[in-house]
């Protein structure tokens, strides 16, 4: 009789430790529940331990009650959720150096500047490109000038990104030329070359050339060679520059009236009274708007200065020089390589007749009224600046 009772007793105290080690158990999964819910304890710190399921007697197990199946299911989906929550658990990145609204991203996936580069839908991105043009030239043009700009673009070889704003709408009548297709097509109606170059040629986007040509499209190319010019812009330390301008035909100021003695000009006599100074505008630091050409540098300051619905850009050649120091050394007319301005007055019939006036005056009345807005905004943004400093402006006489 002794041996069944003993044997009873040691059942009842083998199921009593089952039970104390299944509700210890039992604690430690709901105290690690518990704790994952609170974000500021580290997981790190709550390891499961390895020796677990080696250390139960599953017999013993499936007797209390608890099945060796559910347990197993149990430590799988902790160490799921463990291995989920460390995966989630990713740094925040913030990088202040980062383009402003990239600063969450890593630097290296960054590409602030981008590219007029046609690309290919098919290959490798690498072998995309035989060759990366170093210069940018634009025209902004009407299909009734198709002939004119098609001798004016044989005059820039393949380092010359072209591209063309069509002002008119019309864009598949320049089909049929053999560079067209290598060209970039931009049609807004009835806009000017400055209020696209506001829109398209933004610094970020036109980084990858040295060189950005702004051209009209009534001009005559017969006498000009591009990559001759550049190399005149090169040498000289020209940012900012134009062609000179042949003597006899459109011509506006004397700064820009070509010259047969010498390479480069970059300064000259104007009538009496117009400049207060030799080294400034008409006299030096000036270029006309109809023929510029900017360094990449030279750009980055100009494109900020256009203002947005200033759209013709009078008055914009007088500040040029605000963007280069020493302007009067870094702005200059290249002799050696010069143009026919031939004055259409293409984008004057663009224009609304309005109060009896035909289209092209009330075109050149806009001319005239941005010319007097932009120097208007020019000095008052200069008096908030030098007052903001506390400074008194060049010509104040208070001093």
């Amino acid at each position: 009789m002794g041996t069944p009772m003993k044997r009873s007793s040691n059942s009842r105290r083998r199921n009593e430790k089952m039970r104390l080690f299944v509700t210890t158990f039992i604690g430690v999964v709901f105290g690690f529940f518990l704790g994952v819910t609170f974000p500021t304890i580290s997981l790190s710190k709550l390891p499961l331990p390895t020796n677990l399921i080696p250390s139960i007697d599953l017999p013993d197990m499936e007797k209390s009650g608890l099945s060796t199946q559910a347990l197993l299911n149990v430590l799988n989906s902790l160490k799921d959720r463990v291995g989920s929550l460390h995966k989630n658990k990713i740094p925040k990145i913030w990088v202040p150096s980062n383009p402003r609204g990239a600063e969450r991203l890593p630097p290296g996936i960054v590409a602030s500047e981008s590219d007029l580069y046609t690309r290919r839908l098919w290959g490798l991105p690498s072998e995309d490109l035989i060759i990366k043009p170093r210069y940018l030239v634009t025209f902004t043009v009407g299909l009734k000038q198709k002939s004119n700009i098609d001798a004016a673009v044989k005059k820039f070889s393949e380092n010359f990104t072209i591209m063309l704003f069509h002002y008119d709408g019309r864009t598949t009548e320049w089909d049929d030329l053999e560079w067209s297709s290598r060209a970039i097509h931009v049609s807004t109606p009835k806009q000017t070359k400055w209020w696209y170059a506001k829109r398209f040629l933004h610094p970020d986007i036109v980084a990858p050339y040295d060189y950005i040509f702004i051209w009209d499209e009534d001009l005559g190319l017969e006498n000009f060679n591009a990559e001759e010019y550049i190399k005149l812009v090169m040498k000289h330390g020209l940012d900012i520059s134009q062609p000179g301008l042949e003597p006899n035909s459109g011509l506006t100021w004397q700064m820009t009236k070509g010259r047969n003695d010498t390479e480069v000009h970059k300064e000259t006599e104007e009538r009496p009274g117009w400049c207060a100074d030799p080294h400034l505008p008409p006299c030096a630091a000036f270029v006309e708007i109809m023929a510029p050409v900017f360094s990449r540098e030279a750009w980055r300051c100009v494109w900020h200065m256009i203002q947005n619905d200033l759209v013709h850009g009078w008055g914009l050649d007088f500040a040029l020089r605000r963007c280069v120091e020493p302007a009067h050394e870094k702005i200059g007319v290249v002799d050696a390589q010069w143009i026919v301005h031939q004055t259409v007055p293409s984008l004057g019939s663009q224009g609304k007749s309005e109060n009896g006036k035909a289209p092209w005056e009330g075109v050149r009345e806009r001319c005239r009224r941005e010319w007097t807005m932009f120097q208007d905004r020019m000095a008052t943004a200069e008096m908030a600046y030098y007052k903001a400093m506390g400074m008194d402006p060049p010509n104040s006489t208070t001093n």
